[in-house]
């Protein structure tokens, strides 16, 4: 069942309703960031009611000791997560001393919008108290052109009556996180002052696995002409200042408080003050009007190089825009330390690192969508926690390199077991990323250098993981967690398999392209090339004769078999329905699992295979993963199933904006948001490279008149233009390209238009 807050708008998330009782999933999907910081969709002048308060700062993060009830060896020592910081964005309102608040307050004229192509959130609304009615409105933004800095603008009408109208802008470190850490507080206040420029100096709390301690200082001066009065006070972890104006009926105020944030990621610790200071400083020069262009422009060219129009349809449109605003607002790569946390800025909840989510998901959209650059970042994440992988395959007795389920520094931080030591596919998905960075653009520099690297670590991983079966004359791999996570501690999982020998291929291959010295740095022997041959042979895949079926493991064909279809609606979700045993011994799918390899490897299976797999997993998927529907939307249209194809960009498009799986106001889905992207792209138009080809098949969506898109592809810049009677290839940048429309060799000079096929 979904929920839609908002207004279907093909630019705007809008709405003029006080959603009282959604007001969690109303912060979730008002989320804003810059890829450095961000915050929920919290109200400036506070809120009494349910509420969800949440301000964020990329790579700032604590070690809590991991808690079991009984201690395995293996188990990571500490459970990494992404901790609440100093909440900056308050800017209280009282009329005549009394705080205005939406929770109590008769209110009209409500509005809320965030404007996609701007980055920037509003809100309006109009107080009545008695015989005084004031009208507020309020913006926000957070900087993409000076990384440290927030604006947020509030002003105040009175247009009935006459109050004492007092703002107090106001930094406040007293946070503490909702989803793992059961309210305890996990800073320490270092240093805070008042005046002009107000600050707050915090660190986060000691820990005893050697985990930096961060320190942040947040600083904010507040700009207000014609004040009446202005004061400042501190209190234990609280910085603020009071500002009083008297207004008469007609008269207006507006203050604008400027912020800085920076860490110790960046600034040590006895400079922070000065850095923050001179950011403050550089903003007051410019002023709000020019802070704002500049930060508009920078959307502007974002979206130049990555929007995608679509025609006839609005809730899609609107749909893949937000997709794309949230996830260019969590990362656009300046910081090869960090990554696409699965809540990015708008939640807690799953510790807000990375997972494998960001080389299966984000990778192949980003290489299309922004500077090569930005994907370059992604992959420097993962060499440079090499260390960290060696580190997590020698905690479990194995050679090689585990890459982590989660992690923020290269070192698993997750502690449940089935996920973290079982789930080991992921390995996979880190050298696949490899492959379709080399792929995609050409160059074959980080494979032969640093990538290279990685894919041995991830190779020994496999060959030590694998065992032979004497009795099959085959290798396996046993205890392990596919994709599909509602099956745990399964045997020979088909994806993991195919995907672990897939690599070990990859990785010789690639070996044969090398230096002589970058070999015998890598030190791999002729014995160990001989081992990963012999695994690559002799590898064990399931797979039913009868059916005609790759088997997801073993056992799978033992289950009592039944599609979603059977099930009753009170039975969906399963997970919050089902007991967590009873969803393990069934036989639905959380989420693509075979196909997430014939999705990966899709030129090396024919067009029968596809389809005789697709048809016999997909009616058992529940899509209770928000990686499932895009997966399966890219297959189906591949396979002509047009309708199921729109059908599944709806729900991965609008996951969030419809809430379709009741969780959004935890924070949003933002690792699977590339969804809606790659299945318009690789799924309605087909788009794929291999063989040094790039080519397309598009087919438009019945219920749209047309769409159009760019990618970057090897130093160049087309727009596909997609309507129900033809396709359109303009070469806006860059030299000439050889492409494939429909299987047909196209030389792109300028501009190609073909008939849909």
């Amino acid at each position: 069942m979904t929920k839609r807050l908002f207004e279907v708008d093909p630019w705007k998330i809008k709405s003029s309703s006080l959603e009282i009782k959604d007001k969690r999933l109303q912060e979730s999907l008002t989320s804003i960031g810059n890829g450095y910081m961000g915050m929920r969709g919290n109200f400036e002048e506070g809120y009494s009611g349910d509420s969800h308060l949440g301000t964020y700062v990329a790579g700032v993060w604590y070690p809590d000791k991991t808690r079991v009830g009984w201690w395995k060896n293996g188990y990571p020592e500490y459970f990494g997560k992404v901790i609440n910081s100093t909440n900056f964005i308050p800017i209280e309102i009282a009329l005549d001393g009394i705080k205005i608040d939406l929770a109590k307050d008769t209110v009209k004229d409500y509005s809320i919008e965030l404007n996609m192509k701007t980055g920037i959130l509003a809100r309006s609304f109009i107080v009545i108290k008695e015989q005084l009615e004031v009208q507020f409105c309020f913006k926000r933004f957070v900087s993409i052109v000076v990384k440290e800095l927030a604006l947020i603008n509030v002003s105040a009408k009175v247009l009935k009556g006459e109050a004492k109208v007092t703002f107090k802008p106001l930094m406040d470190g007293n946070v503490t996180n909702e989803d793992s850490n059961y309210e305890e507080n996990f800073w320490l206040e270092i240093d805070r002052a008042t005046g002009e420029k107000s600050h707050l100096t915090t660190q986060t709390i000691p820990n005893p696995f050697g985990i930096e301690q961060f320190t942040v200082t947040t600083m904010m001066q507040t700009l207000a002409e014609k004040a009446d009065a202005r004061q400042t006070n501190e209190d234990f972890m609280k910085v603020e200042e009071k500002i009083d104006y008297h207004l008469a009926t007609g008269e207006q105020a507006m203050v604008t408080k400027l912020v800085s944030v920076v860490t110790s990621r960046d600034i040590k610790t006895d400079n922070q003050i000065a850095v923050a200071t001179s950011i403050l400083d550089g903003a007051i020069e410019k002023g709000p009007n020019t802070l704002e262009q500049e930060h508009v422009a920078a959307w502007a060219e974002r979206w130049r190089k990555a929007d995608v129009v679509i025609e006839g349809d609005d809730e899609s449109q609107q749909g893949i825009r937000f997709n794309i605003f949230q996830l260019f607002s969590t990362y656009y790569g300046e910081d090869s330390r960090l990554n696409v946390g699965p809540k990015g800025f708008t939640g807690e909840k799953y510790g807000g690192a990375t997972y494998w989510d960001t080389e299966a998901y984000i990778i192949p959209m980003y290489l299309s969508v922004a500077d090569e650059a930005v994907s370059e970042q992604l992959l420097k994440y993962r060499y440079d926690q090499l260390d960290g992988a060696f580190h997590n395959a020698r905690q479990q007795g194995l050679k090689g390199a585990l890459y982590p389920m989660v992690t923020f520094n290269g070192v698993e931080c997750h502690n449940e077991w089935e996920i973290t030591f079982e789930e080991i596919h992921r390995n996979s998905s880190i050298a696949f990323a490899i492959y379709n960075y080399t792929n995609y653009t050409g160059k074959e520099d980080y494979l032969l250098t640093n990538g290279i690297d990685v894919l041995v670590g991830i190779s020994r991983f496999w060959a030590d993981r694998v065992h032979f079966s004497a009795r099959e004359n085959c290798y396996m791999i046993h205890g392990v967690t596919g994709p599909n996570e509602y099956e745990n501690n399964v045997n020979n999982n088909w994806y993991t398999n195919k995907m672990a020998t897939w690599t070990l291929n990859y990785t010789l291959e690639s070996l044969g392209k090398i230096s002589d010295d970058k070999k015998q740095a890598l030190g791999v022997s002729d014995e160990e090339i001989a081992q990963w041959l012999e695994i690559i042979v002799k590898m064990y895949y399931p797979y039913d004769k009868e059916l005609d079926v790759f088997v997801q493991h073993d056992t799978f064909l033992d289950k009592d078999l039944r599609p979603v279809s059977a099930l009753s609606k009170e039975n969906l979700p399963i997970n919050q329905n089902w007991s967590w045993d009873k969803i393990l011994r069934s036989c639905f799918i959380k989420q693509a699992d075979v196909l997430q390899g014939i999705y990966y490897l899709g030129d090396t299976f024919t067009i029968e295979e596809k389809e005789r797999n697709f048809d016999f997993y997909e009616p058992m998927t529940v899509h209770e993963s928000s990686l499932s529907p895009s997966i399966h939307a890219i297959l189906a249209a591949e396979l002509g199933k047009k309708e199921i194809a729109v059908a599944f960009y709806a729900q991965t498009a609008r996951l969030d904006l419809d809430n379709y799986n009741n969780d959004t106001e935890d924070g949003l889905h933002i690792t699977s948001m590339s969804g809606g992207w790659l299945t318009i792209v690789q799924g309605f138009a087909g788009m794929r490279t291999a063989q040094e080809t790039l080519s397309f098949k598009p087919f438009c969506p019945g219920n749209w008149d047309g769409y159009n898109f760019m990618i970057k592809y090897r130093s160049r810049l087309l727009h596909i233009t997609v309507t129900k009677k033809d396709v359109t290839v303009k070469l806006s940048e860059g030299e000439a390209l050889s492409i494939e429309l429909y299987n047909q060799k196209i030389k792109l000079m300028d501009t190609v238009t073909v008939a849909i096929q």
